[in-house]
């Protein structure tokens, strides 16, 4: 089951939870140069839990990038891989370094009884949006997700939000729009038009986010959109999205994590979580 908190510490409670983006987390002591950080990772983890009163603690993991995106699209996060082989060998031996501290940080916490989910070619994306998804299943009344990645945002509803360590900011449903023009159901469609660099995710070729407002807001969702192509019009980004409308499918699919969360786990890794988890 997820770590039982509430018995360490006072004051916290066993419906809420905290899921921490364990990789995320760890790029906190890259960014210092530090390759000596495992029992500070516990240590924040812990104090995080008890600032936001969790009771429960689940670490979520990547092992790889993910096999389902890649099949969609081999192109799937390839700029990493790249900027990594462009690397110096001084400055992959200080990744490698800060690689073997982050898997030692994860063996601490497994030590001290705490649940890691992490299954070869899965990301920690999808796994956490397993569990929102099906939180009443897992007994997850309130979450806390640790991250300091957007995407994260996807997963964010009535009582589930996100900490950037990064910013030291909150992302909730009362503040959203304090961080996005676009309402959180609309987000995806964002997302879909304009892609994704960090994770090398093409968007349509001349929508950047202030177009793809205003044909969310014209049209609907990006599938309305995609519905309605070929548009009218005679704007360059319109003949573009005309021309590359099917990338507004594959970008679902690659990126709508609530949707295509279990399709990107595999069904015996859910069974392996619920066995964990206390799922049904």
């Amino acid at each position: 089951m997820a770590f039982n908190f509430a018995e360490k510490v006072n004051n916290s409670s066993p419906n809420t939870t905290l899921i921490v983006d364990a990789l995320n987390l760890a790029f906190r002591w890259k960014h210092q140069g530090r390759t000596d950080f495992r029992y500070e990772y516990q240590k924040t983890v812990e104090s995080l839990a008890k600032s936001y009163g969790c009771g429960r603690i689940v670490i979520t993991a990547d092992w790889g990038s993910s096999s389902y995106r890649r099949n969609i699209n081999a192109e799937y996060k390839q700029n990493r891989k790249d900027k990594f082989a462009d690397q110096s060998e001084e400055e992959k031996m200080a990744f490698e370094e800060f690689f073997s501290e982050y898997e030692a940080s994860l063996e601490v916490l497994k030590e001290e009884g705490y649940p890691i989910l992490r299954f070869k070619g899965v990301e920690a994306d999808d796994i956490a949006a397993h569990l929102v998804k099906d939180k009443a299943e897992y007994g997850l009344e309130d979450v806390w997700m640790i991250s300091s990645d957007r995407d994260w945002d996807l997963l964010i509803q009535e009582n589930v939000g996100r900490f950037s360590y990064v910013t030291r900011k909150e992302v909730t449903l009362d503040n959203w729009h304090d961080h996005y023009e676009v309402t959180p159901e609309e987000y995806i469609s964002l997302k879909c038009l304009t892609g994704d660099k960090g994770d090398n995710v093409p968007g349509i070729p001349g929508i950047g986010p202030k177009r793809a407002f205003d044909l969310i807001k014209q049209y609907g969702d990006a599938l309305s959109i995609y519905d309605a192509a070929p548009l009218v019009g005679k704007y360059k980004y319109i003949q573009s999205l005309n021309e590359n409308s099917e990338q507004i499918l594959q970008n679902y699919e690659l990126m709508d994590l609530i949707t295509y969360c279990d399709d990107a786990i595999g069904a015996d890794n859910i069974s392996a979580i619920r066995s964990l988890m206390g799922g049904h």
